[in-house]
């Protein structure tokens, strides 16, 4: 291994340094060079120009738990995610580090839901269960752009979303429009915090024209709405933290792919870490 470590970092050190710090002759280094690689070494390299290239690609969105999955299901490795890891380390690669952070505002609200949800984030199927909020962003030109979106915790994707330079009412109800016709009256419940689009008259009429449920989380209480929150997280830190923003149509171009990919191609742990079955990998990328 320590072989492979010099071949993936000569590109940026020097190998009779890198001898040096790993303790081998420069001369049993290009002895190795010259042999003839087995086949586990080649499988070995491989997989790590495998795991070089999902890495670029996606951004270093991905650590080894996740690149595991990604190798086994798309790339049919049948590798184990203690190799992935020990491979990532050898080649330096660590995916980017999510922060979290929360601004509340208070303010008086004239509608007001009980938190029915209570942190029931499990849903048998679609429209039954549906989380919403608002998230900010800020464009390098000092200006500021809204994401209003909407989560199906049965189908764990994104059903609608709307961007704005407004966060106001009507950015909310745009968004909740989209979503309409597939609502089942009485059944399907949409969550929320408490902001003030939220707890306004026209939120709560088109909610009661169309006989959603409607709950709300506690009061200064983001874990209540904890999955919507997580995906603000990933956007930021998958998108919004590896570029520069100062235009909004590029901005709104970017969520717009990344809500495809999110939707549609995400890995996620769910999908599990054992090297899966190829009825599996059917199953979970039709």
């Amino acid at each position: 291994m320590e072989y492979l470590t010099i071949e993936e970092l000569k590109h940026k050190y020097p190998v009779i340094h890198l001898c040096d710090i790993l303790g081998i002759a420069k001369s049993s280094y290009y002895k190795w060079l010259k042999r003839e690689p087995s086949e586990t070494e080649l499988k070995r390299l491989k997989l790590m120009w495998a795991i070089k290239g999902i890495h670029e690609a996606f951004g270093g969105i991905y650590g080894y738990r996740r690149m595991t999955i990604f190798l086994n299901f798309f790339r049919r490795a049948k590798v184990n995610h203690k190799c992935v890891h020990r491979l990532m380390r050898i080649m330096g690669i660590t995916a980017v580090i999510r922060r979290k952070r929360r601004n509340y505002v208070p303010h008086k609200a004239a509608h007001v839901a009980e938190n029915i949800l209570n942190r029931d984030f499990h849903a048998e199927r679609p429209m039954e269960k549906l989380l919403t909020d608002v998230t900010e962003f800020r464009l390098t030109n000092g200006t500021k752009r809204y994401l209003s979106a909407i989560y199906d915790l049965g189908s764990k994707k994104i059903v609608a979303y709307k961007t704005s330079h407004r966060n106001d009412n009507p950015l909310v109800l745009d968004t909740l429009k989209q979503i309409l016709g597939d609502v089942k009256p009485e059944t399907t419940l949409i969550h929320s915090d408490r902001g003030s689009q939220y707890t306004s008259h026209a939120f709560n009429k088109m909610i009661k024209d169309h006989q959603i449920i409607h709950s709300m989380s506690r009061v200064s209480k983001c874990i209540d709405n904890g999955p919507m929150e997580g995906f603000w997280g990933t956007l930021k830190v998958e998108m919004f933290n590896l570029d520069t923003f100062d235009r909004p149509a590029y901005l709104d171009r970017k969520i717009k792919a990344y809500i495809a990919f999110f939707n549609n191609e995400r890995v996620t742990l769910d999908m599990g870490l054992a090297i899966p079955t190829e009825e599996k990998i059917l199953q979970m990328i039709a």
